[in-house]
């Protein structure tokens, strides 16, 4: 069961997207804010994040950053949600190193779908690195 760390300042849209993932199989660790999602991303250490872009205390913007310049969490697969997926928001959250961005509301069909694929090319790069005998942590 892959672990999901779900950052949405929203708690009715928190609470209905983490039912709705453990449902689906997820087990799924909640944070409310961006500072609150970079502390559970180095405690917790979750096989994937749902990151807001827009939230209180540390946006998602800014989180992600330090998500990605820190080197116990630097290769955890962050997936950006953001309420107004322009293609300025997109580019912005892959510049700052998103494997995917989801626009809100979500259509959990494909916010599964874009999770299974951002999980899957993560074990690929963790079993290529096996192979190559390098060291590939969370």
């Amino acid at each position: 069961m892959a672990k999901v760390l779900l950052a949405d300042d929203n708690e009715f849209r928190r609470d209905m997207l983490a039912c709705r993932l453990v449902r689906h199989g997820y087990e799924v660790i909640t944070a409310a804010n961006g500072g609150a999602a970079l502390a559970a991303a180095r405690g917790q250490r979750p096989d994937l994040i749902l990151l807001d872009i827009d939230m209180p205390v540390m946006e998602g913007g800014a989180a992600m950053r330090s998500l990605k310049n820190d080197p116990r969490t630097f290769r955890i697969p962050v997936i950006a949600l953001a309420a107004e997926a322009s293609l300025e928001k997109v580019t912005q959250a892959a510049a700052e190193g998103c494997q995917a961005c989801e626009a809100k509301p979500v259509v959990m069909g494909r916010l599964l779908e874009r999770i299974e694929e951002v999980l899957a090319a993560k074990k690929t790069k963790k079993n290529r690195a096996a192979a190559e005998g390098q060291s590939f942590r969370r």
